[in-house]
């Protein structure tokens, strides 16, 4: 509701200075057609009128698109009345060269002098405005904080002593009757303002180099879509300092108003762009290529110039202009080619790395991981890939290992800030990538998202292989403990229990043997207590074979064994039903799907209460499905696993399947799990 609200003001705010800047457009345009460019006016006042009010529509035509689409944002607003401005600026300039004649001057002329000549001098410190708040509608905090007030201030001082200062009458222009050029101004003295004039255009030019700086700074300082947007401004601020670097010492006129209107235009362009779609297109690739074009530019101009001066020196006055060209375009081919793959290849390495090399990168990373030993090594070949490739300063592989420990691989000096980024393998989170949170190539496009998941895709791989390793050593630890624990358990049940109870057994027999002929009745007498030690020994025996391997499942087969547990559930009280659709499988399978089953019927039985419980087994898709589902309290959200639920775990663990707890919508506890069921262990 509130965004509503809004709009209705945006499109006020907004559709004024579109009303005024398009009347002014046409204005200067009209005003432009009519002009004698060879008259008094233009000779006075140089240069046209409409480019700039194109340059002020185009700015509040940004303007609305962002007001329109992001209600309330202030940049909208600002592009607004700076396309005003700039119009307005236009309309003086269009009407100081139309109204001015040889004999007289039509009405305002003074006011439109005044408005092009000492109020346009306000114009750069919008640009550099704009450059020192975007995105956040302040300044940098700290010391760039003073640094950009004082350049704001210095110049708006600079811009009012252009308002203020007699600037005189150009050299070789006829002033008609009416005309004063210094309307307004102070009374100082002419080389006071000769000097003067200069020193705030030089303050000016310093006030907005001050502020490009500005937004490399405060693009290192970003983070997240903040870092998105400010990598088009800083986008913005190249192409700037190209355009300046280019058309330094230019006299041509037409270039110069060429050149300030892209000034003007592409940092605002920029700036929509960063507001309204930041992620558009690989902003970073349009950096390198914008880059790599200013510098070739500049290097084919310099070196064109140097060619023509030294063939100028050589052969002096016979030297043609035609012939100056056609050296001047052969020293631009000859140098254009070589010079354009070695300078894009420096300029993609020092600004995104190596990520262009998508198919180097992805494959020097497989070598180095195919060379290295495992574990840390790999990680850290994974670490120093990843920093090659995208240019940053730190990288770091961080691994989940086995009993809750991590290990960690970097590359690079720490920062005080990072960012991590989970590593992933086959839906589960094995680790995670430490990137540094701010810098220059801190923040990745989309296209770097797609490289970054490829060589983390390598190094999910290496970290399952590294995990599994553990896991499987571990594995091999826990078989021997447990083999050994049972190899004593049976020794000390025969050693303690049975070894006494034969020996004993043997000792009575023997006495029996002695007395058989002396005393029948006592020898009868004792072989009864004989049978009875007999009989417990037998017990224990089976015990000991039960502990083993439940000797139901070679009596009665799995589902025998499982229908034999249902109906000793069933004389407690619990109705149990029994669905076993199997065949036959292997003996680890068999043991692993009997005790899940056991312990889930005695779980439904001692702590959910149940009255009924539900057991299912079939076969699908090479496993052993076994689902046991009781209608019972069910498990609160936040009990802890208890011993009877780890040993499900285990179980199916043991012989590579894996169980799954829930507690269904409609009450009671579901206990599923999937045991494998491969055709060369099947019996």
């Amino acid at each position: 509701m509130q965004t509503k609200r809004r709009h209705p003001t945006a499109l006020v705010a907004a559709g004024c200075p579109v009303l005024l800047v398009g009347a002014g457009l046409v204005a200067t345009i009209w005003l432009d057609l009519h002009t004698d460019a060879a008259g008094p006016g233009a000779t006075l006042v140089r240069g046209w009128g409409w480019s700039y009010a194109l340059l002020g529509t185009l700015l509040t035509g940004l303007a609305v698109t962002i007001l329109v689409r992001r209600p309330g944002q202030g940049f909208g607003y600002g592009l607004a009345w700076c396309g005003l401005f700039w119009s307005l600026d236009a309309v003086g300039q269009s009407y100081a060269r139309f109204a001015i004649r040889s004999d007289h001057a039509l009405p305002l002329t003074n006011v439109a002098l005044w408005d092009f000549n000492r109020l346009g001098s306000f114009l750069p410190l919008t640009g550099a405005l704009l450059l020192l708040l975007f995105p956040t509608g302040r300044f940098l905090p700290g010391r760039w904080r003073v640094l950009s007030w004082s350049a704001t201030g210095a110049m708006a001082l600079a811009a009012s002593v252009v308002v203020l200062a007699p600037m005189g009458t150009p050299r070789g222009a006829a002033v008609p009757p009416g005309v004063d050029v210094d309307a307004g101004a102070l009374p100082l003295p002419a080389g006071f303002a000769t000097v003067l004039l200069p020193l705030c255009t030089v303050v000016s030019a310093a006030g907005l180099m001050v502020a490009m700086v500005a937004v490399v700074v405060r693009y290192r300082r970003s983070e997240g879509i903040e870092r998105d947007s400010m990598r088009w401004l800083l986008w913005g601020v190249v192409v700037i300092a190209a355009l300046v670097a280019l058309s330094a010492g230019i006299e041509v006129q037409a270039l110069n108003d060429a050149a300030i209107f892209l000034i003007m235009l592409v940092p605002a362009v920029a700036m929509t762009v960063g507001i309204l779609a930041p992620t558009v297109v690989a902003v970073d690739d349009l950096l390198a290529r914008t880059v790599v074009y200013a510098a070739l530019t500049a290097i084919i101009v310099v070196v064109d110039l140097a060619a023509v001066a030294v063939l100028g020196r050589l052969f002096g006055d016979a030297l043609t202009s035609r012939q100056a060209v056609l050296a001047a375009l052969l020293v631009s081919v000859l140098v254009y080619a070589p010079l354009r793959l070695r300078l894009a290849r420096l300029v993609q390495r020092l600004l995104l790395g190596r990520r262009a090399e998508r198919y180097d990168v992805v494959a020097g990373l497989a070598s180095a991981l195919e060379t290295t030993d495992e574990g840390p090594e790999q990680l850290g070949a994974v670490a120093r890939a990843v920093a090659e490739a995208f240019g940053v300063r730190y990288v770091g592989v961080e691994i989940e290992r086995a009993a809750g420990e991590r290990l960690l691989a970097s590359f690079g000096a720490r920062p005080e800030r990072i960012r991590s980024l989970p590593i992933t393998y086959r839906g589960e989170r094995v680790g995670l990538l430490l990137l540094p949170a701010t810098g220059l190539r801190s923040r990745l496009s989309a296209r770097d998202e797609q490289l970054l998941t490829d060589l983390v895709r390598q190094a999910a791989t290496a970290a399952r292989a590294q995990r599994l390793a553990e896991e499987l050593q571990a594995s091999r630890e826990r078989l021997v403990t447990a083999r050994e624990e049972e190899r004593r358990r049976i020794r000390r049940d025969l050693h303690d229990g049975l070894g006494p109870a034969l020996s004993g057994i043997v000792f009575r027999l023997e006495s029996a043997r002695l007395l058989v002929e002396r005393d029948p009745v006592g020898v009868a007498a004792q072989l009864a207590e004989t049978v009875a030690d007999v009989r417990d020994v037998v017990a224990d025996v089976r015990r000991l074979v039960h502990d083993l391997r439940p000797p139901a499942l070679d009596d009665l087969g799995l589902a025998g064994a499982l229908r034999q547990q249902a109906d000793r559930l069933a004389r407690s009280g619990v109705a149990v039903s029994l669905a076993a659709d199997v065949g036959p499988v292997s003996a680890a399978v068999e043991v692993a799907a009997y005790r899940i089953v056991a312990e889930a019927l005695t779980n439904a039985a001692r702590h959910a209460a149940a009255s009924r419980v539900d057991v299912t087994l079939s076969e699908s898709d090479g496993a052993l499905a076994v689902a046991v589902r009781d209608d019972g309290v069910g498990i609160p959200p936040d009990a802890e696993a208890g011993i009877g639920l780890v040993s499900l775990r285990e179980r199916a663990a043991e012989v590579g399947g894996r169980t799954e707890v829930t507690c269904p919508p409609e009450g009671g506890t579901l206990v599923r799990a999937w045991l494998p069921v491969p055709r060369e262990e099947v019996r």
